[in-house]
């Protein structure tokens, strides 16, 4: 099953191994999300830079997920190893919308479950909101699991991209 997780503010030393994270997965999120284009990978420092200016004004909330099992130095941290991010963005008048990314090493291990559960905590303790939205397509069901196991309920049809999928709310 899922070993640790632990989260981290997003911070500009987790800037190289975010990056390989990225470039590692690429392809396996790019068969249930949008990709996010070379012009990403290609402006990623500044790109990092804006997020993290971002970041201080409140508007999102970045975080990286390692792993507790020592890892391998790859984290930008102490120890873990980057295995995936949750995010908290267009945070605004106590609510925002939650995503997320896993590595597929750490697939079907319940990171996800565990790395939202503990953003919706971060959410309602530390940045005070009040409700969440989440959206992911109709041909990822691992992801729409994901976000049932922590309480999140059908809101609406949608698109993800240009892709089908579905809104989802929840109270915190």
């Amino acid at each position: 099953m899922v070993s640790m997780v632990r989260l981290e503010r997003l911070r500009a030393d987790h800037a190289p191994a975010l990056l390989a994270f990225e470039r590692e997965n690429r392809a396996y999120f790019a068969r249930t999300v949008p990709d996010r284009g070379d012009a990403y990978f290609a402006g990623f420092a500044a790109y990092h830079a804006a997020r993290l200016a971002e970041q201080e004004t409140g508007g999102i909330h970045f975080h990286v997920v390692l792993d507790d099992d020592g890892g391998d130095g790859d984290s930008g941290s102490e120890g873990g190893r980057l295995i995936g991010r949750v995010n908290l963005v267009d945070v605004e008048r106590g609510t925002a919308e939650l995503g997320y990314r896993i590595a597929e090493r750490a697939a079907g291990r319940g990171v996800a479950t565990a790395a939202v559960a503990a953003l919706c905590r971060l959410a309602a303790t530390t940045y005070g909101l009040t409700s969440l939205t989440a959206r992911t397509t109709l041909d990822n069901p691992a992801s729409r699991t994901v976000l049932e196991r922590n309480g999140f309920v059908f809101a609406e049809h949608t698109t993800v991209g240009d892709r089908p999928g579905v809104r989802y709310e929840r109270e915190l």
